[in-house]
């Protein structure tokens, strides 16, 4: 009875394990699809249709055990979730930075500039008068040291990014081709 046990609990956890691997490969897939790296994500859905055929059907060969349905499930979530962390590890990518400063300081995008960073700035106007607005273009693995930076210089700035879909010409683009 006991080595019953022993495999119940394991066909448990093996399907836990292969949610969390089939779905965290999904997540990648169809972020590499819309990176338009589709080579790429079409192996990844190879391996990841594999995995799930593997896994659903250990769940369902074995419906009469209630707990390899919920580690389907619960894995499943574990999976979406270490799949977001693994992408905000790759940081894959290019974001786009606005951002509008308290006051008009002209000083602030030669600083980012220092730092690496294409700036293209130019004078705003808001309710409450002049405004500096800035967009820059930076890698994703760059966002967060970039926000600091911002912060630093004008901690009252707003900021908003987007993920640009294609560019074309200027200084990143000089930069990419090297």
């Amino acid at each position: 009875m006991e080595n019953f046990y022993d495999s119940a609990w394991s066909l448990v956890a093996i399907i836990f394990l292969i949610n969390i691997v089939y779905v965290s490969l999904y997540t990648l897939r169809v972020i590499f699809t819309l990176k338009g790296q589709r080579y790429f994500a079409g192996g990844l859905g190879v391996i990841e249709i594999l995995i799930y055929v593997v896994g659903l059907g250990l769940v369902l060969d074995n419906l009469d055990n209630i707990f390899n349905l919920l580690a389907y499930a619960i894995g499943f979530g574990a999976g979406v979730l270490i799949g977001m962390k693994i992408e905000e590890k790759l940081a894959l990518g290019y974001i786009t930075v606005n951002v509008i400063t308290k006051e008009y300081e002209p000083d602030i995008p030669n600083a980012l500039r220092d730092k690496g960073y294409g700036v293209t700035n130019w004078v705003a106007y808001g309710r409450e008068g002049e405004r500096m607005m800035m967009e820059i273009l930076t890698t994703r693995r760059s966002e967060s040291d970039l926000y600091a930076s911002v912060k630093k210089l004008d901690p009252k700035a707003f900021i908003i990014s987007h993920e640009p879909k294609v560019f074309f010409g200027g200084f990143w683009v000089k930069g990419l081709r090297r």
